[in-house]
């Protein structure tokens, strides 16, 4: 049953919150209805198994931290950002990864839902700086750190091997101290 008092943190749409074992089955059905929007970029577990590995090591893992991005008030997942390799210390950084369901893209949930993943980043877990690194061709992944207000900082040639092959991806980031896009959960500063 939903429970809202398991938001970390709420949106006037979505709130978000940490995956849970329990979110295995919406979850996979949910990737499995996305095959098409999310080839040739993403590849989110869609098994049970798959599911169980995948949200264990963010569950799990110190250096990772998932978010589910829900519709606020029914529960129902939209879809994932995840907080990889975290290196604390003098970097506090983490780096990206993403992805909306298809019943959800195009609605403006994720960038809600990345607004909210930012604050609760730069804020609860006292990290300095985001990355993503997006492939040059994902013109809806682009769009979604643009409006967050991430900069572009380089590209880099054949960086992730996805899909069978090594794929260029473009360097995007934002640091806590950076005016952010006007989205829910990320107010503009300075």
């Amino acid at each position: 049953m939903f429970d809202r008092a398991t938001y970390l943190a709420e949106g006037p749409r979505v709130g978000i919150r940490h995956f849970a074992p329990a979110d295995g089955a919406e979850f996979t059905a949910r990737a499995r209805e996305s095959r098409e929007l999310h080839s040739p970029w993403l590849f989110p577990p869609a098994t049970d198994d798959a599911y169980r590995a995948y949200a264990g090591v963010l569950i799990e893992d110190p250096t990772k931290a998932g978010f589910l991005v829900c519709a606020r008030d029914s529960g129902a997942i939209g879809g994932f950002i995840n907080i990889n390799n975290i290196v604390r210390g003098a970097f506090r950084c983490g780096a990206l990864g993403y992805g909306a369901f298809a019943h959800a893209a195009g609605r403006g949930l994720m960038s809600e839902g990345l607004g909210l993943v930012m604050t609760y980043a730069f804020t609860e877990l006292g990290l300095h700086r985001l990355e993503a690194n997006i492939q040059p061709g994902n013109s809806g992944s682009l769009a979604l750190v643009q409006r967050a207000g991430f900069r572009l900082e380089g590209f880099s040639p054949d960086f992730l091997f996805i899909d069978g092959a090594w794929r260029d991806h473009e360097r995007w980031a934002v640091t806590a101290d950076m005016p952010r896009g006007r989205i829910s959960g990320a107010p503009a500063s300075g």
